[in-house]
């Protein structure tokens, strides 16, 4: 395949639960990954590798990165944000899931990447969220399922 045609696509794990009348999203804050560290991004986060859909990079990300476990019939599609990273010029296909049910309790797998997680209410996450996320958690609840970031 020409270079010309190889895209990058990723898989952004929006964790839910309810707790109590509060709906909560796991976070994870960024360490020592060369992208936004020290900000808060979604619960689980990976690059589609080659003979995989995205459901299942989701359910590998998340053993990976949180130690749990997810049934690919759980795996909901919440939006997709095609990025343009202006630094490098580089795209970026982000399709973002949300996942309710699953098994395990989620704990850092990763601690060269990942330096805390955190559950935070939807309606009081971190200031420091990452930008491009925040919007696509905005797109799901808005119902939107296609966005664009970085292009302007």
């Amino acid at each position: 395949m020409s270079e010309k045609f190889l895209t990058r696509s990723g898989v952004l794990l929006f964790l839910v639960r309810n707790n109590g009348t509060q709906q909560e999203l796991l976070l994870q804050q960024r360490y020592n990954t060369g992208y936004s560290d020290g900000m808060w991004d979604c619960a689980a986060v990976g690059h589609v590798e080659a003979s995989e859909s995205m459901k299942m990079a989701v359910i590998r990300e998340a053993r990976e990165e949180l130690g749990i476990n997810i049934d690919i019939k759980e795996i909901n599609f919440a939006t997709l944000t095609h990025k343009c990273e202006p630094l490098t010029g580089n795209t970026y296909y982000n399709a973002y899931f949300v996942v309710t049910v699953y098994e395990g309790d989620p704990k850092i797998k990763e601690p060269e990447k990942c330096s805390c997680l955190k559950w935070f209410d939807v309606n009081e996450l971190p200031i420091d969220f990452i930008a491009e996320r925040k919007q696509a958690l905005q797109n799901y609840i808005n119902n939107i399922s296609y966005d664009e970031f970085g292009w302007d």
